[in-house]
């Protein structure tokens, strides 16, 4: 436990206290690159704890796909294009990460839901910024995030965790296009943006994780610890 505990606690700690408390400084006067630093941090955190706590591939594929995220956090501060080019990167890998893991029993509902979101996120995302020329674009990106969240909702991880984190992060980036158009002027996207993708990375990386750890030791009689 106390081996457990040393190796996961304090990344996942320090991955909640640089989340959590850029929220509260993301418009300080903070000078850019320290900034940009603390922003990535809070999702870098969980790639190292992604990479400590799975010694297999598994946990270089998480931790893979957390490090993009931050990546992207970071370059979205100065290029755009490549901060969602990196974020996009990491869609992808999750969803060829997910289809390794697909569930083999849904219900109908889940069914229509995993089927119905693609579409109707793209959909969404397509008629949301006032720049008619950006929609292609935004709708393009969007297919990745919206397809991942579907891969994630339909994987054999837990939905109340891996799912619902996914589609957490889909909301997030349905508000930061709506910034682009009717919500322009409001707080909404301020406030809700990086809570959802924050937590949604967390719920995300930690629900993969305890899944997966809990599998290893199937055959143990060692208590798992996430």
């Amino acid at each position: 436990m106390k081996s457990a505990f040393a190796e996961s606690r304090p990344f996942l700690l320090l991955s909640l206290l640089f989340g959590i408390s850029y929220f509260f400084v993301k418009d300080s006067n903070i000078p850019g690159l320290y900034l940009m630093a603390w922003k990535g941090a809070g999702v870098g955190f969980l790639a190292i704890y992604a990479l400590v706590r799975l010694h297999r591939l598994d946990g270089k594929i998480v931790g893979a796909i957390m490090a993009l995220g931050a990546v992207g956090d970071m370059a979205l501060e100065y290029d755009l294009v490549f901060g969602a080019g990196a974020f996009m990167a990491g869609h992808l890998l999750a969803i060829a990460f997910y289809s390794r893991f697909r569930r083999h029993k849904l219900g109908f509902s889940q069914k229509i839901f995993a089927i119905i979101l693609v579409p109707l996120s793209v959909l969404i995302a397509w008629t949301l910024p006032s720049d008619r020329a950006e929609a292609p674009g935004i709708a393009i990106y969007c297919l990745s995030v919206a397809a991942m969240a579907a891969m994630a909702w339909t994987s054999r991880f837990s939905r109340y965790q891996v799912g619902i984190g996914a589609i957490l992060f889909l909301v997030s980036d349905l508000l930061i296009f709506a910034r682009m158009g009717p919500l322009e002027t409001s707080i909404i996207p301020d406030i809700l943006v990086w809570p959802l993708y924050y937590f949604g990375q967390f719920m995300i990386a930690t629900g993969i994780v305890a899944t997966l750890r809990h599998e290893m030791a199937a055959d143990s009689a060692d208590p798992v610890h996430v």
